[in-house]
């Protein structure tokens, strides 16, 4: 039994010495000659082994760096996962004989000072060196290929992300219910000055649009940042690595840079806005001081304040941005210049009907023929004004239809205010209908009448009383007009309804017909009418006959 383990042992001794010595003799090893023994040689072993050695220089290239080039060199075709063993061929050119792979990358250049050394030829010299460097690598593909090792870190790598990805989303999708579960608390609107800006609805559904877009750039950016990992994985595609990491590192960097240098300029234009935020808050003050009427100006009235605010306010706004303009970035730039141009040139031609509209609201305000409440008459329109602005005035009517009139056309017609005469220190607005009655009723009947009727009618003011007017004394009539004040102006409408009915009950009590009577005469129309004196005395107008038929 020992014997035969014994037998066994020597067998397996001996097939590791007959691989080792295979081994040794597909990498042999190139030794100097004994007549250029005084160079110092230098290995090239990529894969521990020494392939040959490297015995000159070349220029500024030592030996000992032509070797280590070399080296590095045979390794990178051995970390090409598809390496190709035809690609790698012998080039001559004028000085050398070029060991190349693939046309363009040079693996080492064999001189004729290389071949001295061994008492041989450079093309010779070359051709072993590119068989040395095609079966070292190809060996070392076959017993220690990278490839698996790659697949495996690409498919680790994969499933990390897989992973990261999945956990990502996880997160984002608790968040998102998290917030749509207390709604209540995180959603409450957007509101300024009293101002709903956003109703929580609306918020809700413009806050999870962007959390959405958000989650979907997050993840892109995750998927982005791994290609680089698993381009590195193969030598093949390492250089994308530094390309996709460019494409986002590069304008970064840029934009950064950009950021720093715009820095002290940024610094100016904030200290420019501070300057004349707080200004226009001075101003505002005592704008509101004269509204409040605490400050009183000769001819500048109260509700003059906040337009003239509005409009210095612009003008500083306007000086502020031309101020900041030169410290923008990219404003010295063509293309800015050019838009700021086409931008000018446009508003210019598009809103000459706005500013029209603009200049003659302005001059509305500063004429003050009316404000907001009074109920007016601009054109064929009568309402209550609700609504005054820098382009429109609106009207609401009695029959509560809202009219909207742009600015030029109110300032181009002519107005009439009912309510400027209506205020406490006034007698009010004075409202009047006219009645027409014959000739045969007494006229102070009519007028104790109409003044009672008047009297009754609700929404009109008893002192100062009543009066009546005889507008016109004409052919069959008289035309009587009752004068009646009022301070609402806005409920004409109701008022005359009111006096009309009380007009119609006082005259049937007074016993009087509010009619307009009409007389008619007949005359004979056979005698002429030419004057007496012209006449023949002899003239007789001749008979009127009537003839009656059976």
């Amino acid at each position: 039994m020992k014997k035969k383990l014994l037998l066994l042992l020597a067998f397996f001794m001996i097939l590791f010495s007959s691989a080792v010595f295979a081994q040794t003799e597909n990498k042999p090893v190139i030794k100097p000659n004994t007549s250029e023994a005084k160079l110092k040689a230098y290995p090239v072993a990529p894969f521990k082994d020494t392939l040959f050695y490297i015995y000159n220089k070349v220029g500024s290239f030592s030996a000992e760096n032509r070797a280590n080039a070399i080296t590095e060199k045979i390794r990178k075709l051995y970390h090409d996962s598809f390496f190709e063993p035809d690609s790698l061929v012998v080039v001559p050119s004028d000085i050398s004989q070029d060991i190349t792979y693939k046309g363009d990358f040079i693996i080492m250049s064999v001189l004729d000072v290389d071949a001295k050394v061994e008492n041989k030829n450079a093309v010779y010299i070359a051709k072993r060196n590119l068989n040395l460097i095609k079966k070292a690598v190809i060996y070392q593909n076959e017993n220690y290929s990278q490839l698996p090792k790659r697949l495996g870190f690409t498919l680790l790598l994969i499933l990390i992300l897989g992973v990261v990805l999945f956990l990502a989303g996880k997160i984002f999708n608790r968040i998102k219910f998290y917030l749509l579960k207390n709604s209540d608390r995180y959603f409450k609107g957007v509101n300024y000055n009293n101002i709903n800006i956003l109703s929580p609805q609306k918020q809700q559904t413009l806050l999870m649009r962007l959390f959405s877009f958000i989650k979907i750039f997050t993840l892109i950016l995750i998927v982005y940042f791994s290609l680089p990992l698993l381009f590195s994985i193969f030598p093949a595609t390492e250089a994308y690595t530094t390309t996709l990491l460019r494409w986002i590192l590069t304008p970064a960097k840029l934009a950064i840079m950009g950021f720093i240098d715009f820095l002290p300029s940024f610094v100016t234009i904030i200290v420019i806005i501070f300057i004349f935020r707080y200004s226009i808050k001075i101003i505002k003050f005592f704008f509101d001081e004269i509204k409040k009427e605490n400050i009183k100006i000769d001819g500048f009235y109260s509700d003059w304040a906040m337009p003239t605010f509005n409009i210095i306010r612009l003008l500083m706004y306007a000086f502020m941005l031309v101020i900041v303009f030169p410290y923008l970035p990219g404003s010295d730039s063509p293309i800015f210049k050019g838009v700021s141009v086409f931008v000018g040139i446009l508003f210019s031609l598009g809103s000459s009907n706005a500013i029209a509209n603009m200049v003659a609201g302005l001059v509305i305000t500063y004429m003050r023929p009316f404000k907001i409440g009074d109920f007016i008459k601009i054109g064929d329109v009568s309402g209550e004004v609700i609504e005054k602005t820098a382009l429109v005035t609106r009207i609401r009517t009695p029959k509560f239809e809202d009219i909207t009139i742009p600015n030029a056309t109110v300032l181009s017609s002519t107005s009439t205010n009912y309510s400027a005469n209506t205020k406490q220190v006034s007698n009010g607005l004075l409202i009047h209908t006219t009645v027409t009655i014959g000739y045969d009723v007494p006229w102070k009947s009519i007028h104790k009448a109409l003044i009672d009727a008047a009297l009754k009618t609700d929404m009109t003011e008893k002192t100062p009383e009543p009066f009546v007017l005889q507008t016109s004394l004409d052919d069959f009539y008289v035309s009587y007009q009752i004068n009646v004040y009022t301070k609402e102006p806005t409920k004409q409408p109701r008022i005359y309804s009111s006096l009309h009915q009380n007009i119609q009950d006082s005259f049937n009590a007074a016993g009087i017909e509010i009619m307009s009577p009409h007389y008619n005469a007949l005359r004979d129309g056979n005698t002429t009418t030419i004057p007496e004196n012209y006449l023949d005395k002899n003239y007789k107008a001749p008979t009127f006959n009537v003839n009656a038929k059976d």
